[in-house]
């Protein structure tokens, strides 16, 4: 493997897990603890992570922490996150709702990613802070306790002024004959917000979010540019979906 390569995965692992030992990595990457130190300390003067004793910690303390032990379906949302990736690129205006799958999309962006992120999502807008090259921006508003999000009037009008390349819109429920619906009414005007702002919109959606129904509409099958599930593109389960059109991935 080479340096550089291997950097980079120092590098994914500490954003991954907040903090890691030298040991830990040492053995992940099958090379001498002497190595991983020394990698250690080469990112550390570039600013990608923070060295300590034993190993390395993320660059940031957070103001906000996201419990990620208890993320239901982590592995699921790893795959969505990865797929998601492959539409990004450098010099893209996004933006991006709340949730632990667009959490996770958030951390697994790459570190040489260049682009400008809105979210109303506090633990997003913390995580991408993290991040070297990317300028990320907090829609401020009235902020839901439960989820950590904003929503409210001025929240919609910042959205009404923004021209985004792509956005990332977290899933609840996921239905063939009612497109994308929400539980929560003013969570679900904002998306519609979002939606409106971009110009093509792309649904993160775990398999446990399909041929489901909540109470608020907030697009339909026909508005889904791209929607991204963990499954194969051949599951029994997505062809309703593929059989009315929806572009999957």
């Amino acid at each position: 493997m080479k340096k550089k390569e291997r950097q980079q995965k120092v590098v994914d692992e500490v954003s991954l897990n907040r903090q890691v030992s030298s040991t830990f990595l040492a053995e992940k990457l099958n090379v001498s603890e002497d190595t991983i130190r020394r990698d250690i300390k080469e990112l550390d003067k570039k600013g990608l992570l923070t060295k300590v004793h034993g190993g390395a910690i993320s660059t940031m303390q957070k103001l906000y922490h996201y419990n990620e032990d208890v993320i239901y379906k982590r592995e699921e949302k790893v795959v969505i996150a990865k797929k998601a990736i492959t539409l990004v690129e450098d010099g893209m205006v996004i933006i991006m709702s709340g949730g632990t799958t667009n959490l996770m999309l958030a951390k697994l962006f790459p570190k040489n990613l260049k682009a400008t992120i809105y979210t109303y999502s506090l633990p997003i807008a913390m995580q991408l802070a993290e991040h070297p090259t990317i300028e990320t921006i907090f829609i401020g508003g009235r902020i839901q306790r439960n989820s950590m999000v904003t929503t409210g009037i001025d929240v919609i009008q910042y959205l009404s002024n923004i021209t985004a390349n792509l956005c990332f819109i977290g899933v609840s429920a996921f239905n063939a004959e009612q497109g994308i619906t929400g539980e929560g009414y003013e969570v679900a005007l904002v998306k519609k917000a979002m939606i409106d702002s971009s110009e093509r919109n792309v649904y993160l959606s775990t398999s446990n979010k399909l041929n489901i129904r909540l109470n608020y509409d907030i697009c339909p099958l026909k508005e889904i540019d791209i929607a991204i599930t963990d499954l194969e593109l051949d599951d029994p389960i997505l062809k309703p979906y593929v059989d009315s059109g929806v572009v999957l991935m």
